[in-house]
């Protein structure tokens, strides 16, 4: 659909055109990622949402400004540019207060967003479950609260819904602060239902105990292909930012016989806004909770030192700065677009760490050892227990050989004497089941 030379996509999401600027400060601090490369990570989320990129800029501040963050030369400058090219769309790739935001929309007289916006725009655009939208509207409301009324009153469409790009809908214009706040009261008592449910099913599994595997990594890593490519699954596997936001978990049998739970999660990305590391608290206790994270890394991006280490901080943020320091099972995927030279280097660098892995999701290569790697770190966690069968027992005898390691057996008249080594999952699993049988 056409309107006024904007094009908008089959949801009423806009297609149009836009510019993404990344404000940088002439002094950046050491090891910071450099502005260029920021810059394309920023172009790329903006296309997440069928916005084509008609400019890309770094601007270089040498002290933000209260009223518009960037120089009011560089202002005059692109609001030639804006008008020229119909820009419909700025995108800002800072955090802008609610007053600078406001003062760069009246000089350039189209919208602007912010880094926020956008990747809130994004997540709305992907959440496909109800637990995901729930957690979408949270971080949006929150993001908008000092902003809704005051920001928005220029738009004119009167759809409904919380996107930044498509328009805020009559009823957001209509709502006072009030009205807001037991909105985002009663969203937080819907999450919270969630965290319980959530919870109920993890002591569920716990009486049927599997070993929890989490894929990690930042956006557009590979994780989901990986996923697809371990269970055989049919998630949605895209290049692009945040293909994946709802979490997606599936039964995976590991060489061993053994079996775990792979679960795949959101995508992580420099700058995360609170706001959805807050929101989505729910979906990355699924992270907490893992026995094994995977840390699925791009190891053919230019930024992917980088880029680990903003995951790392966020695995922080969530309290598991335990499990980073222990060390996570690290993943170096898409060795099939490195050359030869550095990809031998990398493969040399994977077998000599146990906690290591290159591999392709794409093609296959080197999953296999992947799935070794997780089987290794699972029997290295068990525990030596001494247990006493009775001799009509051979179910429970036989599930100790397909599930534990049997160290030693020793048949007496009393029963049956094993040293196992189980990891505390399946020794749990074992006690639960022994409990019932002996009861009956």
């Amino acid at each position: 659909m056409t309107t006024n030379g904007s094009t908008s996509t089959s949801d009423g999401r806009p297609s149009g055109r836009c510019i993404v600027l990344h404000p940088a400060l002439k002094t950046a601090r050491d090891g910071a990622r450099s502005p260029e490369a920021l810059l394309a990570e920023a172009s790329s989320l903006a296309g997440a949402v069928d916005l084509r990129v008609e400019h890309a800029e770094v601007i270089r501040i040498q002290q933000p400004r209260p009223a518009t963050l960037i120089g009011i030369g560089v202002v005059e400058r692109l609001a030639g540019l804006i008008a020229e090219r119909e820009i419909e769309v700025v995108v800002m790739d800072t955090t802008l207060s609610p007053v600078q935001q406001r003062n760069l929309e009246k000089a350039w007289k189209t919208k602007v967003i912010d880094r926020t916006g956008l990747i809130l725009e994004i997540f709305g655009a992907r959440a496909r479950t109800a637990e995901g939208r729930l957690q979408v509207e949270l971080a949006s409301l929150t993001y908008q609260r000092s902003r809704l009324v005051r920001t928005w009153t220029h738009l004119e469409r009167q759809r409904g819904g919380f996107g930044f790009l498509s328009g805020p809908g009559e009823s957001q214009l209509e709502a006072d602060k009030r009205m807001l706040g037991e909105r985002i009261v009663r969203l937080k008592a819907d999450l919270e239902n969630v965290r319980r449910t959530r919870g109920l099913q993890r002591r569920a599994r716990k009486r049927v105990p599997y070993p929890v595997v989490a894929l990690v990594g930042y956006t557009n890593a590979g994780k989901s292909t990986l996923f697809n490519r371990l269970v055989h699954a049919r998630v949605l596997a895209a290049d692009m930012l945040f293909a994946t936001l709802d979490p997606t978990m599936r039964a995976l049998e590991l060489p061993s016989g053994r079996k775990v739970i792979l679960s795949d999660t959101v995508g992580f990305i420099s700058d995360l806004p609170t706001h959805l590391v807050a929101a989505f608290r729910a979906t990355l206790e699924e992270v907490q909770e893992a026995d094994i994270v995977v840390h699925v890394r791009d190891i053919a991006h230019p930024e992917t030192a980088a880029q680990a280490q903003d995951v790392c901080g966020v695995l922080a943020d969530l309290g598991l700065p335990t499990t980073t320091e222990a060390g996570l099972v690290e993943v170096l995927n898409k060795i099939d677009l490195i050359d030869d030279e550095p990809r031998a280097t990398i493969l040399n660098q994977a077998a000599r760490d146990p906690n290591v892995v290159a591999l392709s999701a794409l093609s296959g290569e080197g999953c296999d050892r992947l799935l070794e790697r997780i089987d290794a770190r699972l029997k290295a966690a068990r525990e030596v227990v001494e247990l006493t069968l009775p001799h009509s027992d051979g179910a429970g005898l036989a599930w100790l050989y397909r599930h534990g390691e049997v160290l030693a057996r020793r048949d007496e008249e009393g029963g049956i004497r094993l040293t196992v080594g189980l990891d505390p999952a399946d020794r749990a699993r074992f006690d639960a089941s022994h409990r019932i049988n002996s009861a009956n």
